[in-house]
C-alpha cells in the first residue's frame, strides 16, 4: 500500500510532464484517486491505499488528500518533490501510469460528470438530495466492480484487441479444444504482448 498523497503527487508529476500542469487541480486529484483505487482493488483484490473515498457532494474525495491541497482551491497544484516520488514502488507506479494514461487527459468537470454517471458514487449518495453534505465512504467492493468495467473497457479499447478477439473466435470455433477464454486472459496476454 502507499500513501494517497504520494498517489496524488505522481499524478501532478505527470501532468507537468505532459505539460497540462494547469489542469491539474485538487478536484482532479480526487477523481484520479478514485479511479486508481477502483483499477487497483480490480487488478490486484487489495485497496492501493488505506484512506476512504468519501461521497462528497459535488465528487468522490479522499479527505487526507484534499485536505493538503485545499489552500489551492481550484488553481493549479504545485509540481512535489522528486524525493517524495521515490517511496512509490515500481508496481503501483505502473498502476499509476496507467490511471493517467487513461484518465489524466480527460477535464475535472468531464471526470466528474463520469463519475456521477457510475454506480459507486450513485449508490453512496442514494437517499440524499443532489446538494446535500456527506462523508459516506464509497464501498471498497463497489469501487472493486467498477474497477473491472472500467478494464473491460481499457481491454476493448486497446488497437490490437479486435484482431486478437477475431482470431480467438474463430479459433475457438475450428477448434475441438474445451478450453474456453477467462475474463482478464485477453488483457494478460495483450499487456504480454507488450512488455
Amino acid at each position: 500500500m502507499i500513501d494517497c498523497l504520494n498517489a496524488a503527487r505522481y499524478f501532478i508529476a505527470r501532468a507537468y510532464e505532459d505539460g497540462m500542469e494547469a489542469e491539474m487541480t485538487n478536484m482532479k486529484v480526487q477523481k484520479l484517486l478514485y479511479y486508481s483505487q477502483s483499477l487497483h482493488l480490480a487488478m490486484y483484490d487489495e485497496p492501493l491505499f488505506a484512506e476512504e473515498i468519501q461521497a462528497w457532494r459535488y465528487s468522490p474525495v479522499c479527505p487526507p488528500a484534499y485536505r493538503f491541497y485545499s489552500e489551492f482551491e481550484a488553481n493549479q497544484l504545485p509540481v512535489p518533490s522528486q524525493e517524495l516520488l521515490l517511496q512509490i514502488p515500481d508496481d503501483k507506479k505502473q498502476l499509476l501510469e496507467e490511471v493517467w494514461e487513461n484518465f489524466g487527459g480527460y477535464h475535472a468537470y468531464l471526470l466528474s460528470d463520469m463519475i456521477h454517471l457510475e454506480f459507486p458514487w450513485k449508490k453512496a449518495r442514494k437517499g440524499l438530495i443532489p446538494h446535500a453534505s456527506s462523508t459516506k465512504a464509497i464501498l471498497l467492493e463497489d469501487l472493486k466492480a467498477l474497477g473491472h468495467q472500467k478494464l473491460d473497457l481499457i481491454e476493448r479499447d486497446h488497437p490490437a484487441y479486435q484482431p486478437i478477439m477475431s482470431k480467438l473466435v474463430k479459433d475457438a470455433f475450428t477448434s475441438e479444444s474445451s478450453t474456453r477464454i477467462k475474463k482478464g486472459e485477453v488483457r494478460n496476454w495483450l499487456n504480454s504482448l507488450l512488455d
